[in-house]
Order: C-alpha cells, then sequence, then structure tokens
C-alpha cells in the first residue's frame, strides 16, 4: 500500500464520523467563509472523490515536485471553480450525506491497497500520486475542523491525521518562506498576524 494511505483512510472515516453527527437543521446554515455546510460537506467529500478520479488520469511527467508545491502552484487557491465544485459535490450528497461518503470510502478501501505509486494528472499538474495523497489527508484534517466548529461539535483529529496535515502545513509555510515565524510561533516568541494561513 503506498505511503500515507492509511492515514488518508483514517482521516476519511474520521470526516465520515463527524459528517454523521451534523444536525439535520444545519446543512443550509453558515460553514465556512460564504459556504454552507452542505457546500463545506461537499468540498470536503471531493478529497475522496478526487483520488479515485485522479487515479484513472495518468500524466506523463512530474510538474509538482510535493505536496507543499501542490498548494503553491499559482492560482490553485483562488479558481472560482473551487466554490462551483463544492457546491455541486454538496448537491451530489443528498438527502443522505453519510451513505454517499460510506459508498466513497468502500470504494478507496478496495483501490488503494492496489495501487500503484504512478504518476497523475491533477489540478496543479503532473505529480506522483504518493505526493498527491497527502493533500488530500490535509484538506480532510482542516476542512473536518472547519465542519465541526460550524456545527458546534467536539472534533480530536486521530493522531496520524493530525502529525501528517500538520507537518505538511510546517513544510508549505517553510516553502513560503514563513517557516522561522510559524517555529516561533509555536514556541510562544511570536504571535501570527491575524489574517496569516499557509494555503
Amino acid at each position: 500500500m503506498i505511503q500515507s494511505a492509511a492515514t488518508f483512510l483514517s482521516a476519511g472515516r474520521y470526516f465520515r464520523e463527524v459528517l454523521s453527527d451534523v444536525p439535520s437543521t444545519a446543512w443550509n446554515a453558515p460553514g465556512l467563509d460564504d459556504w454552507t455546510v452542505r457546500t463545506l460537506a461537499g468540498h470536503t467529500s471531493r478529497a475522496l472523490s478526487t483520488v479515485l478520479t485522479y487515479l484513472g488520469r495518468p500524466a506523463d511527467k512530474v510538474q509538482v515536485e510535493s505536496a507543499a508545491d501542490y498548494y503553491l502552484a499559482t492560482g490553485l487557491a483562488d479558481d472560482p471553480g473551487v466554490t462551483e465544485r463544492a457546491i455541486a459535490a454538496g448537491k451530489e450528497l443528498g438527502p443522505h450525506p453519510v451513505d454517499m461518503v460510506d459508498r466513497l470510502l468502500a470504494q478507496l478501501e478496495n483501490t488503494l491497497p492496489l495501487a500503484e505509486d504512478r504518476i497523475i494528472e491533477t489540478a496543479a499538474g503532473g505529480m506522483r500520486f504518493s505526493d498527491y495523497l497527502p493533500t488530500r489527508i490535509f484538506e480532510l484534517a482542516v476542512h473536518t475542523l472547519d465542519l465541526s466548529r460550524a456545527c458546534g461539535l467536539v472534533a480530536e483529529l486521530p493522531s496520524d491525521v493530525e502529525l501528517e496535515a500538520g507537518r505538511l502545513a510546517i513544510q508549505i509555510a517553510s516553502e513560503r518562506g514563513d517557516g522561522a515565524m510559524v517555529l516561533l510561533a509555536l514556541t510562544g516568541r511570536t504571535i501570527l498576524p491575524g489574517d496569516f494561513s499557509v494555503v
């Protein structure tokens, strides 16, 4: 199995657990920025579905060398298509979102043990699958926490998921030139700006 695949599945299962606790009255409530809870859940579910999709999209060459580089790709975070796809994915979750996520997880649990570390085509360009998978762990971790906060739920990420997502966040900060500032903040020597984000 690809390194980090087990952690990815752990992140997916935890997302499913939190999703099952979302109150039935919360789906149209505010989720994240302009997104509703349903749109946020839809976006998060894409961290599962894109793995299945991209495994079927081979690429000829590596254009993105690491998971951190994926997030540094020009314009990726500001792509208006992100919201459009999130809204569509939220609608696709249907009246029983947990059932849809269960189906995705079942497919992934059958597919990942057999997956090779091929070069795949992603939104940022060609990447090795083993480099892409940590970005999906990061998305699942951060947005599951977002979902929990939006619904007033208490969240505690699995330790392997928390560690993998935290590691990537530090790598992104370092690549952006913010590594020293983040390190100082984590050791109580400074405070990060209120609008600081690594993505």
